[in-house]
């Protein structure tokens, strides 16, 4: 009656439309978009072409054993090579290797397309091969399963949550496979009789689970992880996300700030009130690569055996300078400081603070915003000082529990008028080096212990002054960062003003911080500042320091944390620094004051990965999967009468003879008989399940198909009509089936 021999056309479709290797893309999509995001529909292409090709030769493999065997052999050494060598590719100019960057959570590190590349071929062959070995050779729910969860793992090693489209498309698609390879499949002890039918209500129930998935409200549970990251400390990822915030790196593209590290606790900090800790800076930036790297300025250091010792960059140097003017005449009117020498500096009451170290490990000891003096510490081995104010073990690491005491001034200094009225005056001084030099000398002529103290700031400013300073100031040259900083800071003299505009920009123009934002190869802070406005604080930070040079005043980029969650009692002075407190930030030097830390990081609407609850993701998709879903059961349930309706349609237009194929394949569809059986046994298997008579349909078939007989219009109708009258004895007897197997429960 039908071909005996299956059809490219139809090959085509049951392979192309083949759950398992559509369940795979499912599988092989949701673990791309945890590696690229961007790329996971091209990725999701490219899994489906070459599964459909890899399938076709798994199937010539579960044929040929022998043969098989060494087919699949080469195939996974093809997958092997190719992942060699775009690992090796990915390896050049790169600064970790692949094994490292696998481990590593990927948000927090720079996007490599060739390691990904890698990922996807491992990935793609693995899933391949054990999605089609537990489906189609050796049937195993339980391997099953533990498929299913694969992409989940992936996610879960860096405590990241998958969308819920492919939560909800990867547990359908399992829902699929069972069906299809398990209740449907042919044993020794039982067969499917019905599996159309079968299909049919496993296709429900699985559109009814994504509705149901899609609106039923999830409770939300928040799980306080802090005893157990506790007892862990920090394991060796924190380790090495810690060391980008060590102050002997060269450079840094701010990787480490891109995603949540976990609550890991860092330090204890006792402090009357919250502060900017500072691990290392940075002066120049790449504009090509969107890094910091350091300088001469970072780096360069001096031992500090004794404890006390000062701090001397952060402020006092309005103080020295008036107490220059006030022992020196000729020096106060050759500066024009006559009118400020009677004016009293308000400085900030000087306060402490100190800082414990949870875990042991690192070099460096956190140094807080505006700090004067490093006072005590535990730690009884040499210490360094950079040029830039950070301090570090000298040789030694640091063990646990070890504690670092510093007085520091308060950032307030310049809420007094008169405070902000000398160092504006100082700043405008013309020959600014000239001024602290003149100072100095008067200076360093007394004897007394405040003169030894404005004395050593003054030279310690006049010497990063002179030697430094050129290159705080290089924003590169930007024409565009010059513009918008000359705009911004236009009538303004005071240093210090410029910075509090520069810094108030961000929050005043729709700036937004977002985590989960991933920048293009190529994105810089120019790109930041007119275009994307989307980043981290370091993008804040980089953008600012550069404002800030365009603007004429020295500044740098600085990398640390930020005390903000206090510990215990919320009305203390305690506070706990975890690694998601790691943080970059901006800091100026003010000229007749000193260097100052800045916050222009928007803080207000901030789109964070933070762990949304499953009824938030769902809430969010729910009416598309909604949609889809209805559309789907109405498909699924009125199946029969929409094709059924398109076939009368369809039929009509046929000439004849293909009228009366055409209705006898549609009979054997609906009844589902196979495609091997001949026209007499259709016509046989019609009448025992729904004592209907295709006889004169099957004549016809016949007289036209073996006889080349040509037909008329009159017998089409005839034909349409047998199957009219065959499709609805079906309906009957299903009904009817349906009615019997009712009476039999009640019955029972």
């Amino acid at each position: 009656m039908t071909d005996r021999k299956e059809t490219t056309k139809s090959f085509l479709i049951r392979t192309m439309a083949d759950p398992v290797l559509i369940y795979a893309v499912i599988a092989m999509m949701s673990i791309m978009n945890h590696y690229r995001s961007a790329l996971t529909v091209p990725y999701g292409i490219a899994a489906y072409v070459v599964g459909w090709v890899v399938f076709r030769l798994f199937d010539y493999i579960n044929k040929h054993h022998f043969i098989g065997f060494f087919a699949y052999i080469l195939l996974f050494g093809a997958f092997i090579a190719g992942s060699v060598a775009t690992i090796k590719k990915g390896r050049e100019n790169y600064p970790i290797s692949w094994g490292l960057w696998f481990l590593t959570p990927q948000d927090a590190m720079q996007y490599n397309k060739w390691y990904t590349l890698a990922i996807f071929m491992l990935f793609l062959i693995f899933m391949l091969s054990v999605i089609y070995y537990f489906t189609r050779v050796r049937y195993r729910l339980f391997m099953n399963f533990l498929i299913l969860i694969i992409p989940f793992s992936i996610y879960g090693k860096e405590n990241e949550e998958m969308k819920i489209g492919y939560i909800i498309a990867l547990c359908v698609g399992f829902f699929v496979i069972l069906a299809n390879f398990r209740q449907m499949s042919d044993t020794n002890k039982a067969k499917a009789v019905d599996r159309p039918e079968m299909f049919r209500s496993a296709a429900v129930f699985t559109v009814l689970f994504a509705v149901v998935s899609a609106l039923v409200p999830k409770p939300v549970i928040e799980a306080d992880r802090t005893m157990i990251e506790t007892m862990i400390n920090a394991d060796a990822l924190t380790d090495r996300f810690l060391k980008m915030l060590d102050v002997f790196r060269d450079d840094t593209e701010g990787q480490q700030f891109r995603r949540n590290l976990g609550d890991v606790p860092l330090y204890y900090a006792v402090s009357p009130q919250p502060l900017q800790l500072k691990t290392s800076t940075f002066t120049t930036y790449n504009y090509e690569k969107d890094s910091w790297k350091s300088a001469d300025g970072d780096s360069r250091y001096w031992y500090r055996d004794d404890k006390p010792f000062p701090i001397f960059y952060n402020g006092g140097v309005a103080e020295a300078v008036l107490y220059a003017a006030q022992i020196d005449e000729e020096f106060s009117e050759k500066y024009g400081l006559s009118a400020y020498v009677d004016t009293e500096i308000d400085v900030p009451e000087s306060r402490k603070m100190t800082i414990t170290a949870i875990r042991a490990g690192g070099q460096t000891a956190p140094v807080p915003a505006g700090a004067e003096n490093f006072q005590a510490s535990s730690f009884d081995e040499t210490l360094g000082l950079t040029k830039s104010g950070i301090i570090f073990a000298h040789e030694e690491e640091f063990a646990e529990r070890e504690q670092f005491s510093y007085s520091y001034v308060s950032p307030s200094f310049f809420g007094n008028e008169n405070n902000k009225a000398v160092v504006d005056y100082i700043a405008s001084i013309d020959d600014y080096a000239q001024l602290l030099l003149d100072a100095a000398e008067v200076v360093e002529y007394e004897f007394d212990e405040t003169a030894e103290k404005y004395a050593d700031i003054l030279n310690e400013n006049l010497d990063f002054y002179e030697s430094a300073v050129e290159n705080l100031l290089d924003y590169g040259g930007n024409e565009k960062i010059y513009a918008l900083a000359q705009e911004l800071t236009a009538g303004l003299d005071s240093p210090y003003e410029k910075a509090k505009i520069l810094e108030s920009y961000f929050i005043d123009n729709d700036y937004i911080y977002d985590l989960s934002y991933r920048k293009e190869v190529g994105e810089n802070a120019v790109d930041f500042l007119f275009d994307t406005k989307r980043g981290v604080c370091y993008e804040y930070a980089t953008a600012m320091t550069l404002l800030a040079r365009a603007a004429g005043i020295p500044a740098r980029y600085c990398e640390g944390f930020n005390m903000q969650t206090q510990y215990g009692d919320t009305s203390g002075s305690s506070y706990i620094i975890t690694a998601n407190d790691a943080h970059g930030f901006p800091e100026l030097y003010i000229e007749g004051y000193g260097w100052m830390c800045f916050e222009p990081t928007v803080t207000d609407g901030v789109v964070r990965e933070e762990k949304k609850s499953v009824t938030s993701l769902l809430t969010n998709s729910g009416l598309i999967i909604l949609g889809f879903s209805v559309l789907a059961l109405v498909l699924i349930l009125l199946w029969h009468k929409i094709t059924h309706r398109i076939f009368l349609i369809l039929v009509k237009r046929k000439s004849p003879e293909k009228a009366v194929s055409a209705v006898i394949h549609r009979i054997c569809r609906i009844y589902g008989i196979p495609r091997t059986s001949s026209v007499r046994e259709a016509e046989a298997e019609v009448y025992r399940r729904a004592s209907a008579d295709i006889s004169s349909a099957a004549l016809l078939f016949e007289r036209a198909e073996y006889g080349g007989i040509t037909l008329t219009e009159d017998e089409k109708t005839k034909a349409i009509e047998t199957y009219m009258a065959a499709y609805t004895a079906l309906n009957d007897a299903k009904k009817a089936e349906r009615k019997a197997r009712r009476n039999k429960k009640r019955a029972q």
